[in-house]
């Protein structure tokens, strides 16, 4: 039987590193554009190898590969691998953290300087016809008395973190994977997740969706942020509960956030957030560069001929309670 390689889906132009991959081991390739799991069993039936970006890979999917097959999800998230079905199977699971490191970490200090210098309300009111930088602005701290929380210090985090180091900030993280020898080196002080909420002016986000973390952000957490505090999510839409959230910024209970992933994207017409104040939506694109897009591709296309040479996955899914 032919060794088989499958795409289940993409939103590239082109799979021309990929294929060149497979052919050159001598395995089959295909790529479909699948979305449900039912969908995807019935094309990486066989396969020794899979490559998935958004589709859903679950328990038919795993039980339809090959024995031990490799699984690759085009980027640095994985909630749409059940990863406990791929267990159950035997399979490897990998992913591609990397590929966008510097793009997200831009991104992010960027809607951090934004809020907190209040260009969103200042640009709004100037367009209204108002020249009142006080009252439009207030109230505003300058930045070497600033607190930035991180909830989660992983690469992304971390490379935040440096970004944002020259102007002055005050940095305090919760990560329970983070040590507090790690916390010192990293220039950050370790505090618990409550305190985080309670100390930080503004709050970046950079764990991974999971059980203990999908919606940690509801309205009861939310509460416990200081009035002026703000948000800023370019990590996993679950993270927060995007109800809570809008009626929050509505109600001043925090003054302020910045979004670029969703629970459903692209984001519903009627969600609650397209009308809350002083909420910066982008649509998923913190990844974005010209050059993140090649990269990804050519690790994904390294990661298939690595599977198909009998290696595994440049980067497995991480095991463990720290925040990636």
């Amino acid at each position: 039987m032919s060794r088989k390689v499958v795409v289940t889906d993409y939103t590239f132009p082109a799979l021309d590193a990929e294929e060149a991959a497979a052919h050159a081991a001598g395995a089959n390739f295909s790529a479909h554009q699948c979305k449900t799991d039912a969908e995807v069993a019935k094309v990486v039936a066989g396969a020794e190898v899979v490559a998935v970006q958004f589709a859903q890979f679950g328990p038919q999917s795993a039980a339809a590969v090959k024995p031990g097959a490799t699984v690759i999800r085009y980027g640095v998230g994985y909630d749409n691998i059940d990863l406990g079905a791929a267990d159950k199977a035997g399979l490897k699971i990998g992913y591609v953290p990397d590929y966008c490191a510097d793009e997200v970490a831009d991104h992010t200090a960027a809607a951090i300087l934004t809020l907190l210098r209040k260009l969103v309300p200042l640009d709004a009111s100037v367009r209204a016809g108002e020249w009142a930088a006080v009252k439009a602005a207030k109230p505003l701290k300058p930045f070497n008395d600033t607190v930035v929380g991180f909830f989660g210090m992983g690469q992304i985090g971390s490379a935040v973190k440096a970004r944002l180091a020259g102007f002055g900030f005050r940095f305090v993280a919760a990560d329970p994977g983070l040590s507090p020898e790690q916390a010192q080196a990293a220039g950050v002080t370790l505090v618990a997740a409550n305190e985080l909420l309670q100390q930080a002016d503004i709050i970046t986000l950079h764990a991974p969706g999971t059980p203990e973390t999908n919606g940690f952000f509801n309205a009861e957490r939310l509460a416990m942020m200081q009035p002026h505090a703000m948000i800023v999510n370019s990590a996993r839409g679950q993270l927060i509960d995007e109800a809570d959230l809008a009626r929050a910024l509505a109600d001043g209970v925090i003054a302020g956030a910045a979004l670029d992933v969703f629970h459903a994207e692209p984001l519903p017409a009627d969600s609650p957030l397209r009308g809350a104040p002083n909420c910066l939506l982008t649509p998923h694109a913190a990844w974005y560069s010209e050059a993140a897009i090649g990269r990804l591709q050519g690790l994904v296309a390294d990661d298939i001929a690595g599977a198909l040479a009998g290696k595994g996955p440049r980067k497995p899914v991480p095991t463990g309670r720290g925040f990636q």
